[in-house]
């Protein structure tokens, strides 16, 4: 990758499922744009608003199963609550862990354009820092 100067992500082209990349300066901005990259896979939030406010901790671990936890929460509160985050923003706890806090909306009020993730695979999962900040790639089981 380029000198990469802003946060940011993108969808990478997979057999059968969806792969993400996302990168920032810093591992919980990386974070927040792989949330950010995993709704934008299979939504178009464009004309939805915030309805509500969550957190959730994730308990201290290494990078990618925090990364996975995090992703994995998105799917099975969509699942469970009908919610999408609009907005996401991460801080370390002092545990060591992260606390999420996201904007979400009513899956309802969002526009379905693609398939919808089913879970996180760990196959070939990366996140870590390299050269220019922090980065990760996650593939998704559609």
């Amino acid at each position: 990758m380029s000198r990469r100067p802003m946060p940011g992500h993108r969808c990478v082209p997979h057999t059968a499922d969806v792969r993400i990349e996302a990168w920032a300066p810093t591992r919980e901005a990386c974070l927040a744009e792989a949330v950010t990259a995993l709704v934008d896979t299979f939504t178009d939030t464009g004309g939805a608003r915030p309805q509500a406010e969550r957190e959730f901790q994730a308990p201290a671990d290494d990078d990618e199963d925090m990364l996975v936890t995090v992703l994995d929460e998105v799917i099975f509160r969509m699942d469970t609550a009908g919610e999408l985050p609009l907005a996401t923003e991460v801080t370390a706890d002092p545990a060591g862990g992260l606390v999420v806090c996201w904007q979400v909306t009513g899956t309802e009020a969002v526009e379905l354009t693609g398939a919808v993730p089913k879970a996180v695979s760990l196959h070939e999962l990366r996140f870590g820092r390299d050269d220019e900040g922090w980065s990760c790639a996650v593939t998704l089981d559609v």
